[in-house]
């Protein structure tokens, strides 16, 4: 089966071109230092804000939505990474979000998960996504972390911006995720597979309001290899 690309979502001219019908996904900073990362989109506003974080940082990315291609497809890219997007809607309904946490983790490609992302992977695991007991637009949160991960040098706590109206259950949680970062109130924020190299956070790193957010995706990017003799 082709691959097909995006054809609906609005796109700045750094992330797609035009070659005749539809939109075609290619690399925004080709040239970067890290290999290929592969950026799956949810349906999200934020998927812009983390093209343009990465590419800051170096990364070479390509986006395709969820629904666009199929885990074959998307392996048979050879990503050095993959970054799940947030999203509108629960884990059962983000594409081949699942089967393609379970294909990064049969082959250790490095996989990190932004909110639906980090819902997804904790899903794909075991774990339960339930609802949260209150519903957050926009609301800043204390996060406290354990500075493993995503969150390795990094002060405790910080300020992020959450988005959100479901969690992962912290009583249902797979003994092969460690929690990394969570609220005062013991909701979980952040954790990482022990084992393999799978991260998510359920806050945005990418939100303008979120503290240390490069840095996140740095830590990120250190786990995928890098294009021969790029500088360190």
């Amino acid at each position: 089966m082709p691959v097909h690309p995006l054809t609906l979502w609005p796109k700045p001219e750094h992330v797609y071109r035009d070659q005749g019908p539809g939109l075609h996904p290619v690399s925004h900073n080709s040239h970067g230092r890290c290999k290929m990362l592969l950026l799956i989109d949810n349906y999200d506003s934020f998927t812009y804000n983390l093209v343009h974080y990465l590419g800051e940082l170096g990364a070479d990315v390509q986006v395709w939505r969820n629904d666009a291609l199929t885990v074959q497809d998307a392996m048979g890219m050879n990503p050095a990474g993959i970054l799940l997007s947030p999203g509108p809607c629960d884990p059962d309904q983000a594409g081949i979000c699942l089967a393609l946490t379970e294909a990064a983790a049969e082959t250790r490609t490095p996989l990190m998960g932004v909110c639906l992302g980090h819902q997804t992977i904790g899903q794909a695991f075991g774990g339960k996504v339930v609802r949260c007991d209150e519903i957050v637009h926009g609301k800043m949160g204390t996060m406290h972390h354990t500075g493993k991960g995503l969150f390795e040098d990094l002060p405790t706590p910080f300020e992020a911006t959450r988005y959100h109206s479901l969690v992962v259950d912290r009583d249902t949680l797979p003994d092969c995720l460690e929690i990394t970062a969570e609220l005062d109130n013991g909701v979980i924020m952040g954790f990482q597979h022990r084992d393999l190299p799978i991260q998510g956070v359920q806050f945005h790193p990418e939100s303008i309001a979120s503290e240390h957010g490069h840095k996140m995706l740095q830590n990120f990017l250190d786990l995928m290899p890098q294009k021969e003799g790029a500088a360190a």
